[in-house]
């Protein structure tokens, strides 16, 4: 193929409205149940209208899917579910023309058990170099090397026939990279140019703190320093080098950085690092002004040395949905409340929810839409013998995994399987029509159109910094340029301040005009 005019970097990362598409769950273009690129392509003028400036994908590379294709096989392909190398050129123009860029999942800390390397390491080659095979612990090596911990539940090691052991943080079927060897940064660094030769605008990385490891892989003893595996200093030399790639072409990084010392975050934003990462402390925070207010003012102040902008996101594909996570008594991020048949109040949480929508788009940076929250979906019960998700096996059964957020879309009310295209993978909820798009487009008070008039609407608070102001106990309240954002999460209305119009709220204002509970408004000053 001919190369494409590299993007330009002229800083739209820095306050774009990004769609996150799983893409199996997304659309299906070709009745077989599974979502695929025909469908994403076919729904590029729904994305188009909602307003959105890009679309993040999960990997759609070619994949065993023993993780939701987070296993990949081949970085250069596309999954034959998904569609083709050619398809893929064909979505990354056409969301181009509609004034859409593509960012595209790269997984760098492992790959799938089914990659020609480590199929050719299982074989005894060379390739061993590029992982890390280890002889076990004991009398006869039946212990494994150390004592880490897989991210899925068990140990992190996986024997082999001949008696050798293999590292792997998440699932046996996904082997940990060697990234202390040149020839695995070398091939990431060709990957990335592969894709940004084919227009990508930008690049997620995913668990982007844990490539490194300490050489001598030591058991793992809580509160070392540093961490033998996570946000090791080596680390930063290889997005320093990913970074050069990058500004070849003007194409932009968001890193997977989940770090609890603000500081070390930061180090990763650095100019001449990666150009955002994901914010997990606003993600995980229970519906409570003051806990929110404490994140929204640390992720700004981490930010602010590097010159770096925040992003906000409120769920994605490993997260308990939004509308269900904020339903619940307890509201916080606790692996422990996807428990199956955890009480949600279903109509709090979707009150909630589209308050929050508009408290994220008003704040300054980046903000991330998972798929589905701009219909207002709920978390889904999987029936037991249809979860697919390694964690709940790998748990014994104890966390239900990921599933039940990625429920393929709804789309239209009165078609089989509401619209999404041929039997879904995984199975959708009686009453799954009711949230379908074709329905809610026509609806001025749904979700979705909440969603379109908040995009829209959304450069009303320009580029500047966000300043609080006075306000009763329960509420958030601060203003942006000429345009200003309150919620009230107290139990009781509260008065507007003043204000020249109303712009957008999230649900009605009472009787004597004043902001109800779990409801959130912008105001033009």
């Amino acid at each position: 193929m001919g190369q494409p005019t590299p993007a330009t970097d002229d800083g739209w990362w820095r306050s774009a409205v990004i769609y996150q598409v799983y893409v199996r769950s997304f659309a299906d273009g070709d009745g077989d149940g599974t979502g695929d690129l025909a469908g994403v392509r076919a729904r590029l003028p729904y994305l188009a209208e909602l307003g959105v400036d890009a679309l993040w994908f999960n990997p759609w590379y070619r994949s065993p899917m023993k993780d939701g294709g987070y296993d990949v096989a081949d970085y250069r392909a596309i999954d034959p579910a998904f569609g083709t190398l050619a398809e893929a050129e064909k979505l990354i123009a056409e969301a181009r023309e509609l004034g859409i860029r593509t960012i595209v999942d790269i997984v760098p800390n492992h790959v799938s058990d089914q990659h020609p390397w480590f199929r050719a390491a299982l074989a005894g080659g060379p390739e061993r170099e590029l992982f890390h095979f280890r002889p076990g612990r004991g009398e006869h090596g039946e212990l494994p090397p150390n004592d880490w911990q897989s991210e899925f539940g068990g140990p992190a090691w996986t024997r082999l026939p001949d008696g050798d052991w293999y590292l792997h943080l998440f699932a046996p079927e996904q082997p940990d990279l060697n990234w202390a060897h040149p020839a695995v940064r070398q091939e990431h660094e060709d990957i990335l140019r592969f894709w940004f030769d084919r227009g990508v605008a930008g690049v997620r990385i995913d668990s982007a703190a844990l490539l490194a490891k300490d050489p001598g892989l030591p058991d793992f003893t809580e509160g070392r320093d540093p961490h033998p595996y996570v946000d090791r200093d080596e680390l930063h030399d290889v997005y320093r080098a990913w970074r050069a790639v990058a500004d070849e072409y003007g194409a932009v990084f968001v890193g997977e950085v989940w770090l609890p010392d603000t500081e070390r975050f930061a180090r990763y934003l650095r100019p001449d690092e990666l150009h955002t990462a994901f914010n997990f402390s606003f993600m995980t925070c229970p519906w409570d002004a003051a806990r929110l207010r404490r994140s929204i003012d640390d992720t700004l102040a981490e930010h602010a040395p590097v010159g770096a902008p925040a992003t906000w996101v409120l769920c994605n594909h490993d997260v308990t949905r939004t509308v269900t996570r904020y339903g619940r008594a307890d509201t916080g991020f606790d692996f422990a409340t996807k428990a199956f048949g955890t009480p949600t109040d279903l109509a709090l949480g979707t009150r909630r929810a589209r308050a929050a929508a508009l408290l994220s788009l008003a704040l300054p940076g980046a903000v991330y839409v998972y798929q589905g929250e701009e219909l207002g979906l709920p978390e889904a019960d999987i029936p037991l013998d249809r979860i697919e998700d390694p964690m709940h096996a790998r748990s014994g059964g104890t966390d239900p995994g990921r599933d039940g957020c990625r429920v393929p879309l709804p789309w239209a009310a009165d078609e089989p399987h509401a619209g999404f295209g041929g039997e879904p993978w995984l199975p959708q909820p009686d009453g799954w029509a009711a949230y379908a798009a074709d329905r809610q487009a026509e609806d001025p008070g749904s979700v979705l159109s909440l969603y379109r008039a908040a995009v829209r609407l959304r450069p009303q608070f320009g580029d500047g910094p966000l300043t609080w102001l006075p306000a009763p106990d329960g509420v958030l309240a601060f203003a942006r340029a000429g345009a200003l954002c309150v919620v009230n999460l107290a139990d009781t209305p509260v008065d507007l301040p003043a204000h020249s119009a109303l712009l957008l709220a999230s649900g009605p204002l009472d009787a004597a005009g004043r902001l109800p509970a779990d409801t959130a408004v912008w105001l033009r000053s």
